[in-house]
């Protein structure tokens, strides 16, 4: 091997990305292993599928994360977003596309993070706190002021939307076929954008820069308020699109069926190598490891283990997850100490 060989190899075992990677390609050999199901063409269209209101919701997950905070409150924010708009429109017998759904959406998502942002940007609280309590208005206002229940009709745009599919794959062996539904281009658009955002812009910078910290951030010239409640408007329309295409690709209005995802979410995320204090983190450790959990979730039957167990494997994982990132950040702490120059000696 090379000089560049080695060089590149040393440089991705530095990076919690491949270790992950690494573990997802073991699962996925195992089940395969043991199932001779798993790479079927309608079992990775199947995990495509199911990774896509989790992809979203880890997006806006790992933007909180790496900007120094944890948010609790977007599965319920999806919720009361997705609810609201469902019902407005069977109200007003709304017979369009799903264009105007998810504008509506959008709105609400919008106003909603900026509920959040402004109480964390403005008022300086901390995330966890503002957003459990959010999370229980939110909860509150869908429960209370919306009286809700399942609504098992959806209007037809949305219904239409969530299932059109862009493609059809059928396994071979047993006939079965699964639809790659279109919802899946809205999933790839925000990763993409976001993707440029964090790796092109000054926002994204600040970002990563509040997360590392608010003070030096503040000394480099960047505006935490604002990117703060910028941050958190996003979130929220983020967390609002997941909703809608929830309800539009199960062609009903659930209430409740989000609620309590968050910390597979977050486990994902921390998974995935981003850093739990913030400042540090990639999209596409994000994306690996959220991935690692929907499949642990979606394929258990495939390896013999019984449903009942899936909490089990997914608290492992938390713990597993957040541990690394202690290590990782004790790691570095001890590396900066030892790099520090004593004082009194010429660095």
């Amino acid at each position: 091997m090379n000089v560049d060989g080695r060089s590149l190899l040393k440089k991705l075992t530095r990076r919690n990305e491949f270790y992950v990677f690494l573990v997802l390609l073991a699962l996925c050999l195992l089940i395969e292993i043991r199932s001779g199901q798993f790479f079927s063409p309608n079992n990775l269209v199947d995990i495509a599928s199911a990774m896509i209101v989790p992809g979203l919701f880890a997006i806006g997950a790992f933007l909180v994360i790496i900007s120094g905070g944890i948010d609790v409150s977007f599965p319920a924010l999806a919720s009361l977003t997705m609810y609201a708009t469902t019902k407005m429109l069977l109200d007003a017998n709304y017979q369009g596309g799903a264009t105007l759904p998810i504008a509506i959406a959008l709105v609400i998502g919008a106003l909603l993070g900026a509920f959040n942002g402004l109480f964390i940007g403005y008022f300086k609280l901390p995330t966890l706190i503002v957003t459990l309590g959010t999370s229980s208005v939110f909860k509150g206002l869908m429960q209370g002021a919306l009286n809700s229940k399942q609504l098992t009709i959806i209007p037809p745009g949305m219904r239409k939307w969530g299932t059109t599919a862009l493609f059809i794959a059928r396994n071979p062996v047993s006939g079965l076929t699964s639809r790659m539904y279109i919802t899946l281009i809205a999933f790839l658009v925000v990763l993409a954008l976001v993707f440029v955002m964090l790796r092109f812009t000054m926002f994204g910078r600040g970002i990563y820069a509040i997360g590392g910290s608010e003070v030096s951030a503040h000394r480099a010239g960047f505006n935490v308020i604002r990117t703060k409640v910028i941050m958190y408007v996003l979130v929220g329309m983020i967390a609002s699109l997941a909703g809608i295409i929830r309800a539009s690709m199960m062609q009903q209005a659930h209430p409740t069926n989000m609620l309590g995802m968050e910390m597979n979410i977050i486990a994902g995320v921390v998974l995935g190598g981003t850093a739990i204090t913030g400042g540090r983190g990639t999209l596409t450790g994000c994306m690996l490891g959220t991935l690692l959990i929907v499949i642990v979730e979606n394929s258990m039957i495939l390896l013999g283990i019984p449903t009942s167990w899936r909490s089990v494997f997914t608290g492992v994982l938390i713990i597993v997850g957040t541990g690394v990132s202690a290590y990782q950040m004790i790691v570095m702490n001890r590396t900066k100490r030892v790099r520090r120059p004593k004082k009194g000696v010429k660095a």
